[in-house]
């Protein structure tokens, strides 16, 4: 079953059993996968279900619907200051394979980047293909960049801001036992620019909540520190 390919679809697309494709998932399907009629296919709808579909012209029967359990025991937002050129594209990419919940985009002191509503439709639909690729089931939110000294208030999670420089302690060893984990509590990352952040950025988040941690003794690119901070959390908390 895992070997059938899957598109994302829209939760309104789905009705009395049957899914109206648009013409680009019929042109995929069609003419970039090879599909015929009849042809078995998996339609997810990003928000945790996954149902095995059948190709009928321009639509999708629905078959009978998939279990999937694929996704972390953890919900995890990332708060990204926002990186220079493309590279929030594959932090966007990478992040959504590993499991991220939420990603947030930041504008920090050192932002560099002034993002147009078309960059955020490009990265929420990275986040529609990087699932379907590694097969989660859900799709995360991209949230609409905002100010970062605007975004600093969460109610029960625990809160990390990953900073290069400074004698802080690392994220593996601060992440709280899955024991520890209440069911409806999240995990929060920040992440800096290029440059990284600014001690006012830091001092702030400080007194919003956040604990001050490093990724490591190396000094990290900052579309890599998203994906080093992820990949941690993976490993703690994967089942």
């Amino acid at each position: 079953m895992s070997q059938l390919q899957r598109i994302a679809i829209a939760p309104s697309q789905l009705q009395q059993g049957q899914i109206s494709l648009t013409k680009e998932q019929q042109h995929y399907l069609a003419r970039v996968l090879r599909l015929r009629e009849g042809d078995h296919f998996i339609a997810m709808d990003g928000r945790g279900k996954w149902w095995l579909t059948q190709l009928a012209g321009e639509q999708g029967q629905v078959l009978e619907p998939l279990v999937v359990e694929t996704e972390l025991p953890v919900s995890i937002t990332l708060m990204l200051a926002l990186p220079k050129g493309n590279g929030f594209d594959e932090v966007v990419r990478c992040c959504t394979e590993l499991g991220v919940t939420t990603i947030a985009p930041v504008l920090s002191d050192r932002t560099l980047l002034q993002p147009s509503p078309q960059k955020l439709e490009r990265w929420r639909r990275i986040a529609a293909e990087a699932a379907e690729q590694s097969e989660r089931a859900f799709v995360p939110t991209i949230l609409e960049p905002v100010a970062f000294s605007s975004s600093l208030s969460f109610e029960n999670s625990q809160q990390y801001i990953c900073e290069a420089r400074g004698n802080f302690p690392h994220l593996k060893d601060c992440l709280p036992h899955k024991g520890q984990m209440a069911n409806d509590q999240e995990l929060i990352i920040a992440t800096g620019p290029e440059g990284g952040w600014t001690q006012e950025e830091i001092d702030s988040a400080i007194a919003a909540g956040f604990q001050a941690v490093s990724l490591g003794r190396r000094i990290l690119r900052a579309v890599t520190a998203p994906v080093v901070a992820l990949s941690l959390i993976t490993a703690a908390y994967e089942v």
